[in-house]
């Protein structure tokens, strides 16, 4: 069997592999697309009337609202400095930390630049391959920063989930309040799977009992490795779930139907 080496010096697409190894890229390529169009749209256009904005539940594209078309009930602190979309702040910071994630690089590289296709397959660049060194590869550095910004969009989204439960006659559980936990709950598990955050919480640590916390540190890293694990799964299903969120309320604040009242 010739090794995975001769096998890419041959050319691009070039491979001893008899599997459908083109299908992950492909379905990422098609994932991503749709999330990527479907997202640009619901932040640059699909803020007419306050569609994002069916009381009590705000879009998780559009938290904090922080413009001055956001509804006085919702408007962050009466906050309106920012002139654009209220999405577009927000979402930049978590296009940020998911476009300098360590499994969406490995996604994207593959889906989009080909680089590599997949394992043992040939590739363009051959053997010239640098790594993230050189502009704008070397941007993928900011991932942890990123991190840093997207905690503070989750203690915000933290907050609009608990909105989402006190009606105008008070506390009350509907369809959208589930949906809006879920969602929560998804993404936090995406954060907690990150690489950075679990190096933060348990890396340069040699000897857990030699070091201040140890115990506690050990205890936190064991459960960031248990996200870190599911890291894909929860990277999936939080992307899916964010726009199935902001889907289901735009079509409430439409009049498309009514949100059931469970309690």
């Amino acid at each position: 069997m010739e090794s995975s080496v001769a096998v890419r010096g041959r050319g691009f697409g070039k491979t001893l592999r008899r599997d459908a190894w083109w299908m992950p890229p492909l379905s990422v390529a098609v994932g991503l697309s749709l999330f990527g169009a479907y997202a640009t749209w619901a932040i640059m256009f699909g803020n007419t009337n306050n569609v994002y904005f069916a009381d009590p539940y705000l879009s998780p594209f559009y938290s904090p609202c922080i413009t001055a078309s956001c509804p006085e009930k919702i408007r962050f602190f009466g906050v309106g400095w920012w002139p654009f979309s209220p999405a577009i702040l927000m979402m930049g910071i978590i296009l940020g930390f998911r476009g300098t994630c360590y499994y969406y690089r490995k996604a994207y590289y593959r889906a989009f630049f080909a680089d590599p296709p997949a394992c043992a397959v040939g590739e363009f660049r051959g053997d010239r391959y640098k790594g993230e060194t050189s502009f704008p590869w070397i941007l993928q550095n900011l991932h942890r920063y990123f991190m840093y910004l997207s905690i503070v969009v989750i203690l915000f989204l933290a907050y609009d989930t608990g909105h989402g439960f006190f009606f105008e006659d008070g506390l009350g559980v509907g369809v959208g309040s589930i949906i809006l936990l879920i969602n929560w709950l998804l993404l936090t598990g995406y954060l907690f799977g990150c690489h950075s955050l679990r190096h933060i919480i348990g890396g340069n640590v040699d000897c857990y009992s030699c070091t201040l916390g140890g115990k506690a540190r050990h205890g936190l890293w064991k459960r960031a490795t248990w996200f870190n694990k599911r890291h894909q799964l929860f990277a999936w299903t939080s992307l899916i779930f964010v726009c199935f969120t902001d889907l289901y309320i735009r079509l409430v604040a439409m009049g498309t139907f009514t949100d059931l009242r469970i309690l």
